[in-house]
């Protein structure tokens, strides 16, 4: 199925603080499972969000450097911890504070990934949303895409450094 076409209403929706959104992706972000949290939230059955990429709800003010640098820390079989913005089903948008792990058989091979979602807190999302603007501006600025990606992952990577932060580190000071 190829992704829909959803226009951003500008609505904030969100979720109870006590909630966590839990999805659940093979080793391609192909959704395997949603709780009742996300499916509520993202405005989707189950038979809608299973066997669809993850980025369904990938909102397009998201920069693609983020999931970048989210793909290659998973791929390393390390956590990452990230804001992200998503895009609901019938338009709206909710922010998240993620939790995504990779997945590991018997033998420590990577399987698949884990996201558990929570409420962010509103004054990190007022310091993030700027820079992600200023990422997805950089990414926009180019014709093709994936080099968009990468000179604004380097602009993000290029910030981190200068601050003498990992990324984790960054996410948790905000």
């Amino acid at each position: 199925m190829k992704k829909p076409i959803i226009t951003p209403t500008g609505r904030d929706r969100s979720f109870a603080e006590d909630e966590i959104i839990v999805s659940k992706t093979d080793l391609k972000g192909i959704i395997t499972y949603a709780n009742p949290v996300f499916l509520r939230v993202a405005g989707y059955t189950e038979n809608e969000i299973l066997g669809q990429p993850h980025n369904i709800i990938r909102h397009p003010a998201m920069p693609r450097c983020v999931f970048k640098l989210l793909w290659d820390t998973l791929e390393q079989g390390e956590e990452i911890f990230a804001y992200v913005i998503n895009l609901c089903k019938n338009g709206d948008h909710y922010w998240v504070f993620a939790h995504v792990t990779p997945s590991f058989d018997d033998v420590g091979n990577i399987i698949g990934y884990h996201s558990s979602r929570r409420v962010p807190e509103r004054k990190a999302i007022e310091e993030i949303e700027p820079i992600y603007k200023m990422l997805k501006e950089k990414e926009d600025s180019y014709p093709n895409w994936r080099e968009g990606m990468n000179d604004a992952f380097e602009t993000l990577v290029a910030h981190l450094e200068s601050q003498g932060l990992r990324y984790d580190q960054f996410v948790f000071a905000l």
